[in-house]
């Protein structure tokens, strides 16, 4: 994975982690501000009953007589209430009261009466006079049937002669927790896909204007007859090419800055070269060496305008968003004429080739970029095919694809370096001559790849040698 991409995906991760964070933080404190808000309700109930029973002191059994029957009538009553996305049909308040002693003498449920609650949190901190709230489960092994109380003291006069308590039952207002979780779960995800979607956006309208737009509506005026699947494919191709503006357009400082210190340290070598040779040449010497450094000069100066060269034409390539002319391309003939122009150099090392390519095999795309990356892998299998090789080259169809397989009957690649042959200014030495090349052949042929929607891989054949695949989409034959 190159530099640019992975401070692009830094910056995306690093995104998505602070979002995370932050909806984690907000998920986690949802439960208790929602118990806040119950349990602030329910403290205004309980007072709000003590002191209704608190007006008739003197008549407690017809005070829990009236107790009674309204809680049967209570839990009898249905109705609808639709409370944003709940829709609560019945009432789920509980109450108890105990006496100065805290022994129940009403519960709404009809379960605990005449138990003793006095060592009950709420109960015990109410008959002191103070604040009392719990929370106890019905059944101690389920969570679900968590109960929130809260008690008020009852008076008469400055004498504190029993509580009141209200129960609220977990699960009641659980559905809004859930409701809220999921909602902000829906949210967090949007605001991701948003910042993706509106780093496209900036990168379409503002890196550079109405240039994908105005390709691919050149694309469709240039399309007689019109094909959905091409059009689609090619929509897939302006977004692809959108998603790499934007990620360059992130990590660009940094992307140049990589280009500069790998160029640096290519032209270092052979610029040091120039200089020993030019300042031996200050100094007297027999005309044979004299001719000797003139040809290091040369050579040395050649391999610099040779880098420099390559490296502006795989700029040019990367700058581009799509193929600028789209056309039938007879991949058979191409793989031809390039095995045809690569034959003197096969020659000079004793070098054949074995073809395997059925003929009227066609792709879309350019041909000139098509049959420059076909030629830099033929290149590259010749320099490290042994002296009196065979360099193996198929051709076949795969579904709705082309593969082209060129193999040699080398080394192969070392492990270490499997992982870096598209690196651009990476490269092994030729094993005939131990000379690098530019080390940006493959990362050329790579970018055409993608240009044409397709793919290339490098690897070890099976029983030896090195193995370049070239895929590419399958035109209309």
């Amino acid at each position: 994975m190159s530099t640019r991409n992975r401070v692009f995906i830094g910056i995306l991760l690093i995104y998505i982690c602070s979002v995370a964070y932050v909806l984690n933080r907000i998920i986690e404190d949802l439960d208790p501000r929602y118990r806040e808000s119950a349990e602030e309700s329910q403290v205004e109930t309980a007072h709000l009953l003590a002191s209704i029973i608190e007006q008739d002191l003197g008549a407690e059994e017809r005070q829990l007589a009236i107790l009674h029957g309204t809680f049967q009538s209570l839990y009898a009553k249905r109705f609808n209430a639709q409370i944003y996305s709940m829709n609560k049909t019945r009432v789920e308040m509980r109450v108890h009261v105990t006496d100065k002693a805290g022994r129940v003498i009403f519960d709404s449920l009809g379960r605990s009466e005449g138990q003793d609650y006095s060592q009950w949190r709420d109960v015990f901190l109410a008959l002191a006079g103070q604040y009392g709230a719990r929370t106890t489960r019905d059944v101690l092994d389920d969570p679900r049937t968590t109960v929130m109380y809260v008690s008020a003291p009852i008076r008469r006069g400055d004498e504190i002669i029993g509580t009141v308590s209200v129960g609220k039952p977990v699960q009641s207002f659980g559905q809004f927790v859930e409701n809220a979780r999921h909602q902000i779960i829906v949210a967090g995800i949007g605001a991701v896909l948003a910042f993706v979607l509106l780093a496209l956006i900036v990168s379409v309208w503002l890196v550079r204007p109405f240039g994908f737009i105005a390709d691919y509506v050149h694309y469709v005026k240039t399309q007689r007859p019109l094909s959905l699947r091409k059009l689609l494919r090619r929509g897939l191709g302006v977004l692809g090419a959108a998603w790499n503006e934007m990620r360059d357009a992130l990590a660009g400082r940094h992307y140049v800055s990589e280009y500069v210190q790998a160029l640096t340290h290519e032209i270092k070598s052979p610029l040091s070269a120039i200089r020993g040779a030019a300042e031996l040449l200050q100094e007297p010497m027999a005309e044979a060496e004299r001719a000797h450094f003139l040809a290091n000069i040369t050579r040395e100066s050649g391999r610099i305008q040779a880098l420099v060269d390559r490296l502006l034409e795989l700029s040019s390539l990367e700058a581009r968003r799509s193929l600028n002319e789209v056309a039938r391309v007879d991949l058979s003939q191409l793989i031809a004429d390039a095995v045809q122009a690569a034959q003197p150099a096969a020659q000079r090392r004793g070098v054949q080739f074995a073809l395997t390519v059925p003929p009227g095999l066609n792709v879309e795309g350019d041909a000139f970029l098509l049959q420059r990356a076909v030629s830099n892998l033929i290149d590259n299998a010749i320099d490290f095919s042994p002296e009196g090789g065979v360099i193996d080259i198929e051709l076949g169809v795969q579904r709705r694809k082309l593969a082209l397989r060129i193999r040699d009957h080398g080394d192969g690649i070392p492990d270490y370096a499997l992982d870096r042959v598209f690196e651009k200014f990476y490269s092994l030495a030729r094993p005939h001559s131990g000379r690098k090349s530019s080390g940006l052949g493959l990362a050329f042929v790579r970018e055409i790849a993608e240009l044409h929607h397709g793919r290339v891989s490098l690897g070890n054949a099976v029983g030896g040698g090195a193995e370049a695949r070239l895929e590419l989409p399958r035109g209309a034959d």
